[in-house]
């Protein structure tokens, strides 16, 4: 009976909650700091690298009730100036400075720089060609001092002819009395003619403009017993002395044409059996437009050796043929 009357224990427990979400405001005071800092330290710097008149032109940008004295019309932070004392360098790892300011004082200095005048059609084909014609004309010395060094090649001067022609730079190979560049009715190459083609090519090939080639013979007729006249033997010529360029170095792709001129175009009209009239031909084609004032090959006849222009004897020569 006791047991029963006893009343119940009941034990209450309490459970206490965590502190309330205090936000995120310590964050922006961080964030603050560090600005604060970084600026601090941004200021440290300019103090150390620049001068007087940068801090005081520094000093006036940020007071309103000044007024900027420069005369440039930037009116910026600087003033028209860099931070850097002299040069274009601020340090070793620095990257160059360049300042641009637009203002009165700029037009005045604009005023005085006069612009380049600008040329004419006309005025701009002179200018090539007269440039052209410049390395045209290294060229001719390059190949007279190589020529004449040359212990082996020194006499045949006389045989190199060069001149200018409106179609270009031509370098001419030609037979002299008692000393010919081929073998008489033959297109193979003498040693002496190669080393001479040698030496052409190792100038011709600084140059980029485009090759022609011309064989040519004497207006004596040539005939061999197949038909083999003088076209053929000029055309095999010059195939003989582009064969010979190409060995030396020149490319390929700078031959034009390679012709075959028999006695067509005789050097020296008045004398067509002349042994000058038996050549080879290198033009270095002109690239640029000549004025019109630039002679003509009539006008301008190219100055031959004395010794090219004895004929050749016809004595001891076999029914009449002699070999161009």
């Amino acid at each position: 009976m006791a047991d029963t009357q006893q009343q119940p224990i009941i034990i209450k427990k309490v459970v206490k909650g965590g502190h309330g979400h205090h936000g995120g405001a310590w964050k922006v005071a961080y964030a603050d700091f560090v600005t604060a800092m970084m600026a601090f330290f941004m200021l440290l710097w300019l103090l150390n690298v620049t001068t007087d008149e940068q801090k005081s032109g520094i000093a006036d940008y940020f007071s309103p009730a000044s007024v900027s004295q420069s005369s440039s019309g930037s009116g910026g932070i600087l003033g028209g100036e860099t931070m850097a004392a002299d040069g274009a360098m601020i340090s070793q790892n620095g990257v160059p400075t360049v300042v641009m300011s637009i203002g009165p004082g700029d037009q005045e200095v604009d005023d005085q720089i006069e612009p380049a005048p600008e040329l004419s059609d006309q005025e701009l084909e002179a200018e090539t060609a007269r440039r052209e014609q410049e390395k045209f004309d290294a060229a001719v010395e390059a190949l007279n001092k190589a020529v004449s060094q040359s212990p082996d090649l020194a006499d045949l001067s006389h045989n190199l002819l060069i001149d200018n022609t409106p179609e270009g730079l031509r370098i001419q190979l030609i037979d002299n009395e008692g000393r010919s560049m081929f073998q008489s009715g033959r297109a193979e190459l003498p040693d002496r003619t190669r080393a001479l083609l040698e030496k052409i090519a190792k100038v011709v090939q600084r140059l980029p403009n485009k090759i022609r080639i011309a064989g040519h013979t004497d207006a004596t007729p040539y005939h061999h017993d197949a038909g083999y006249g003088n076209w053929e033997l000029s055309a095999d010529r010059a195939n003989a002395s582009r064969r010979a360029l190409l060995q030396a170095g020149l490319s390929p792709d700078r031959i034009d044409q390679v012709t075959g001129k028999a006695a067509q175009d005789p050097l020296l009209p008045d004398d067509p059996t002349a042994p000058s009239n038996r050549r080879i031909s290198i033009i270095l084609l002109r690239e640029a437009k000549l004025p019109p004032a630039y002679p003509t090959e009539a006008e301008k006849p190219p100055a031959i050796p004395t010794e090219a222009k004895a004929t050749s004897p016809r004595a001891g020569t076999a029914a009449g043929n002699t070999p161009g």
